[in-house]
């Protein structure tokens, strides 16, 4: 994976990762660390970056954030080669700057088949959403709705840098019906008009001081009619 990677990195910031034996800097830990002992401290530091305290928004904020750099790194690879670094929890690691968002490093990026995407990034993501929602109680739905809006966000970005037929049929089939977020919103792409999302939740952003909202909320839809 450590030239898929190295290609990856100038799509943009949510896309690059550094990898390999040796960690880029101290303070490094697995995400089950963050998931566990970690996740109330980071949340609350998360609600005191945006303003809106350790609540539900920043819980929300938080899962949101991670999900989106998760599906960057692998529908990136995706496209590029055809095949995804192992996404687990223990085998993605991090710290958070004084300033600056979440940092990941990924130790030993084995390679899997693209396929396994899907099932490796919710596979993570399932173990903070049951920290979130023991926590601060944050709906299933709107987690759902998070990781979904990621992933297409994601989508989005890449599509406009690289030829991503690869990262948009990965997508169809986790958004479309029998996949693991049917029901999370309605997809669209059109090839040279590119991706639309509207969500059936609403990721709580607004309620941060001067957040407003989301281009695929839910909200924007139902104030429009």
């Amino acid at each position: 994976m450590d030239d898929v990677l190295r290609r990856l990195a100038p799509v943009g910031p949510f896309f690059t990762v550094p990898y390999g034996q040796e960690p880029p800097g101290p303070g490094f830990r697995p995400l089950t660390a963050l998931y566990g002992g970690h996740l109330a401290p980071y949340v609350a530091e998360v609600g005191r970056r945006i303003g809106s305290g350790p609540g539900r928004v920043a819980a929300s904020t938080a899962q949101f954030g991670i999900a989106s750099r998760l599906w960057s790194i692998g529908l990136g690879c995706a496209a590029l080669a055809g095949r995804v670094p192992d996404l687990a929890a223990d085998r993605v690691w991090w710290r958070l700057p004084d300033e600056g968002s979440l940092q990941l490093w990924l130790p030993e990026p084995a390679a899997r088949p693209a396929e396994g995407l899907g099932e490796s990034v919710l596979g993570n993501l399932a173990l903070l959403e049951t920290g979130l929602r023991g926590l601060y109680g944050v709906s299933p739905t709107v987690l759902r709705g998070n990781a979904a809006s990621g992933l297409v966000g994601a989508l989005r970005v890449l599509i406009d840098r690289v030829p991503g037929g690869a990262a948009v049929a990965l997508t169809h089939a986790l958004l479309a019906e029998g996949g693991p977020l049917a029901g999370t919103g309605t997809f669209i792409h059109e090839e040279g008009l590119g991706v639309a999302f509207v969500r059936r939740s609403c990721c709580l952003y607004y309620r941060v001081p001067g957040g407003g909202l989301c281009g695929d909320c839910v909200l924007r839809t139902r104030r429009s009619t």
